[in-house]
């Protein structure tokens, strides 16, 4: 018998429940052995063969000699003061991602990476500073979300109530594994979580926003605005010299046109930049006849590499006063896990070493 080397071997997360099916069937084995190896992989989530132990020795060793299961590390976890958790993930290929667990009294919440590194370059995140090395696979998204989950049971005696795509990357930019691992998530063989859970963030990509709403998703959208003008948003956010203000207006209408599910906009308060009342005027001049779930306005979390600053308190309350006079389902979102470069817009791996 010949082995295949270890690095030869196809990670069977990689197949769907089809192509696991044709594996049983090449061995002569029975259907209904898909259901269980699905089973131990994803709502089990297992990573070694020898756990499944409802197959037989031998179907066991014919699986190893061509499988293999690849399992996103736990290599750093650190606590802030405030109860927020971060979590440096290993990869196969020796690269690191971030997630974090953020606990409050209403909700626990996993923010996970969908990328190592990210292509955007927008000004204020650290991530931006990191050249992107790749797309995360669907299987290495699920896993923050099951190590997440488990540190949330493990630690606060509490289940995870949602997730966001808010970590390292540009979710949409990885489309195919972002979906694969939302069905993941949300499927009776994975966690069960509902979609309702779920936001995907992104900084805005008119097309992709538009495929959303042909594919029909379930999950909740979030955009990354900060900026309601175009030469604001295009000096912090070069994405936005091809997605400009007006294009992402006309695919969030389109989403929401072909889901009925209501967006959300996500506004980081940048000191002398994006703070004053004419700027919450643009703000709502733009948004106003957008569906709109919630309009978070961010406090600013700074970073080495850029001379940002969090805007005054005073100002951040005057924007939200000025857009909830109008109707405007507005919260104000406090920094979390700033001690341990956890917060919005601090992922990369500055601490995980």
């Amino acid at each position: 018998m010949i082995l295949q080397a270890e690095e030869e071997k196809i990670d069977i997360r990689s197949l769907s429940k089809s192509e696991i099916l044709g594996v049983f069937t090449q061995m002569g084995e029975k259907s209904f052995r898909a259901n269980q190896v699905m089973e131990w992989l994803w709502e089990k989530s297992v990573y070694d063969f020898d756990s499944m132990t409802n197959l037989s020795l031998a179907v066991r060793e014919k699986l190893k000699q061509t499988f293999i299961i690849h399992k996103a590390q736990t290599e750093t976890v650190q606590k802030s003061k405030d109860g927020t958790i971060k979590t440096g993930f290993r990869l196969k290929d020796n690269n690191l991602v971030e997630g974090v667990l953020i606990p409050t009294e209403e909700r626990v919440t996993a923010c996970i990476s969908s990328q190592v590194g990210c292509s955007l370059s927008c000004k204020f995140c650290a991530t931006g500073y990191l050249e992107k090395s790749r797309n995360l696979e669907a299987s290495e998204i699920y896993d923050q979300v099951v190590q997440i989950k488990n540190q949330a049971l493990e630690i606060y005696n509490q289940p995870l109530t949602n997730i966001v795509y808010m970590g390292m990357g540009e979710p949409l930019l990885n489309y195919k594994n972002v979906l694969k691992s939302v069905e993941k998530i949300t499927s009776e063989e994975g966690l069960h979580i509902a979609s309702r859970r779920i936001t995907v963030s992104t900084a805005g990509i008119a097309k992709m926003i538009k495929k959303l709403g042909d594919d029909q998703v379930k999950f909740n959208l979030a955009l990354s605005l900060h900026a309601a003008n175009d030469a604001k948003r295009n000096t912090i956010m070069p994405i936005n010299e091809s997605n400009n203000l007006e294009a992402l207006k006309e695919a969030l209408l389109y989403f929401y046109d072909k889901t009925g599910t209501p967006v959300s906009f996500e506004y980081c308060v940048f000191n002398n930049f994006n703070d004053t009342l004419k700027d919450a005027e643009e703000l709502f001049a733009w948004m106003h006849d957008i569906p709109t779930r919630l309009t978070n306005l961010i406090e600013y979390n700074p970073i080495d590499a850029t001379g940002f600053q969090n805007a005054d308190t005073d100002k951040i309350a005057k924007i939200k006063k000025y857009l909830e006079d109008r109707k405007v389902n507005v919260q104000i979102r406090r920094s979390r896990g700033k001690d341990i470069d956890g917060a919005c817009g601090q992922l990369a791996g500055k601490n995980a070493k």
